[in-house]
């Protein structure tokens, strides 16, 4: 008993047992994720609380009770609480227990989860191969920059007139800028120093700084789940990575809105192709405009930005920050909400 408790409990698959009324009786870990709940939350509650306004789902689930046949049905949607919506393959098996009362299993095979995996590696990889390009680039730009910043020192020694120094003063300083400009593009160059912290106290902070930044029309709540164990990891590179996430969504609201920053746990959880038994997600949502469609998909690449005064660094960086705890940051958007998705392994070892 106790090896069939931990295949079940390490399934990606999520099975929820129902009773002949639709009350749940037992869900695994994958389940949890799935529907964004507890097994202490969930056990005993109706169907219609797990999945409202499901109608024709729960109507599929009484006709298999009532004759008593397994079904599949492919690509369901399934709508969840907080407006959020999931693809799922489900496979509904009828089962009598020891009192010979008919009971439901029910498994949902997250469709759309597998696409936001690959989506990941492919994020991950594009990322990957951006930084190393850069990198060449950079070092192959740095060595003419110091030579003519060297050049003009030495030719600003030579003159004795000052009107002609104003011309090596401005070699000298966009020499300066653009080194400067590499050096952000290429994101922070030191390792994080790692040790144990509270999540919310790096939250905190930044609510602070974006307090004092944020012009008074926006409105910056906070949604935090306190059972969130403590993180291994770098509290500045991670305050850096937030605040940068947070100064975007600022800069989407203009000056006036509203961002959320939540924090949740998610369960055997994927971030690229590595399964963490623990996750902490870190929300930053706002109620904006939403990110142009052209946009969405080089949001994380440096000088990528749709504001005509913009940088494009700052999520770079906090992509770059958050990969070297081994996490990532994704993004979702739609007129009137976009969400900023910081995952971050809570396993030592995975930090």
């Amino acid at each position: 008993m106790a090896n069939e408790q931990y295949i079940l409990e390490n399934l990606n698959t999520a099975v929820l047992l129902f009773d002949n009324q639709l009350r749940l009786k037992q869900i695994n870990p994958a389940g949890e994720v799935l529907l964004a709940t507890s097994t202490k939350q969930a056990v005993g509650t109706n169907i219609r609380e797990l999945i409202p306004a499901d109608e024709e789902f729960i109507t599929t689930l009484k006709n298999v009770l009532d004759a008593e046949q397994p079904r599949t049905e492919h690509e369901v949607q399934l709508h969840l609480a907080h407006m959020h919506t999931i693809v799922v393959d489900c496979t509904i098996t009828p089962l009598q227990n020891d009192h010979q009362t008919p009971e439901l299993l029910v498994e949902l095979f997250q469709r759309d989860r597998h696409l936001r995996i690959a989506r990941e590696e492919h994020l991950l990889a594009q990322y990957n191969t951006s930084r190393t390009l850069l990198r060449g680039i950079a070092h192959e730009i740095n060595n003419p920059l110091g030579g003519l910043r060297g050049a003009a020192q030495l030719l600003e020694q030579e003159i004795d007139d000052e009107n002609l120094r104003e011309y090596t003063n401005v070699i000298i300083g966009e020499a300066d800028r653009l080194q400067n400009l590499l050096r952000r593009m290429l994101g922070p160059n030191t390792l994080p120093h790692k040790k144990n912290i509270n999540i919310h106290e790096v939250l905190e902070r930044v609510f602070t700084l974006a307090q004092a930044e944020s012009p008074e029309g926006i409105k910056i709540v906070r949604d935090y789940d306190p059972s969130i164990p403590e993180l291994y990891a770098d509290p500045e590179q991670l305050i850096q990575a937030v605040l940068n996430v947070v100064r975007n969504a600022m800069q989407a609201l203009d000056d006036s809105g509203v961002i959320t920053l939540r924090t949740r746990t998610q369960r055997q959880f994927t971030i690229g192709n590595q399964r963490h038994k623990l996750v902490a997600r870190i929300d930053i949502i706002d109620n904006g405009p939403g990110i142009p469609p052209n946009l969405r998909d080089e949001l994380f690449y440096p000088m990528v930005t749709g504001r005509a005064d913009g940088t494009g660094l700052g999520l770079s960086i906090a992509q770059s920050l958050v990969n070297q705890h081994g996490g990532l940051i994704e993004c979702t958007s739609q007129a009137g909400e976009t969400v900023f998705t910081l995952l971050l392994p809570l396993e030592k070892d995975n930090a």
